[in-house]
């Protein structure tokens, strides 16, 4: 990979987790950027550094997803970091074990009398209690992306949650990087199901 290489990728997914028009799959991953753009920046060195540090493109573009779900302003200098390194590694643990977080994350909520509630508006709170739960780390972005592939409850929480300040960009968070989420959603909806159903049988039990 060479700098202007590194510029480009670089480019179009930052675009792609800020831009609501703007999708890097559609695109093929193309943006209006030009040598000559690349050449008169006067940060061009950290691109050269940074396109040193992966073997293959996929590795760069997975270092870059990972820090731009993590925060999607992040500067190119910035990704030189050791903080950076970490987000990137955090990203790969869970998604070399995405089945096992998706199952240990949903359990607890679907050990509800109606595990439907985690989705929907409390009168208590500003929001679902999945979301709280993303925004307090104890459900990854992973599992609510998958979730919502599944239910398609974000339409509904675009609608009814009332945050125009915090929320639409968590909102576009979701929509953005799904795609790049490498899952089979007929195994995660049976996942789904036998987490349903367990819980169901638990219920019955009890009562």
């Amino acid at each position: 990979m060479t700098g202007y290489e590194a510029f480009c990728l670089y480019s179009s997914l930052k675009l792609h987790f800020t831009q609501e028009s703007y999708d890097y799959f559609k695109y093929g991953g193309k943006s209006r950027t030009s040598i000559d753009a690349f050449e008169n920046k006067k940060d061009k060195w950290f691109y050269y550094k940074l396109s040193r540090r992966f073997t293959n493109d996929e590795q760069a573009r997975d270092f870059l997803v990972a820090n731009l779900v993590h925060s999607s302003d992040v500067w190119i200098g910035h990704l030189l970091t050791d903080d950076c390194d970490v987000h990137y590694r955090a990203r790969q643990k869970v998604i070399q074990s995405l089945s096992y977080t998706f199952t240990n994350e949903i359990a607890p909520l679907m050990n509800q009398e109606n595990p439907n509630d985690s989705l929907m508006m409390r009168d208590e709170s500003p929001y679902p209690l999945l979301l709280s739960k993303l925004l307090y780390g104890e459900v990854s972005i992973e599992t609510v992306c998958i979730l919502n592939s599944i239910l398609n409850f974000l339409p509904m929480w675009d609608k009814k949650i009332n945050d125009t300040i915090h929320y639409p960009s968590v909102s576009l968070k979701i929509k953005k990087y799904t795609p790049f989420i490498p899952f089979d959603p007929t195994k995660y909806k049976l996942i789904l199901k036998k987490q349903l159903h367990e819980n169901s049988e638990n219920n019955a039990t009890v009562s």
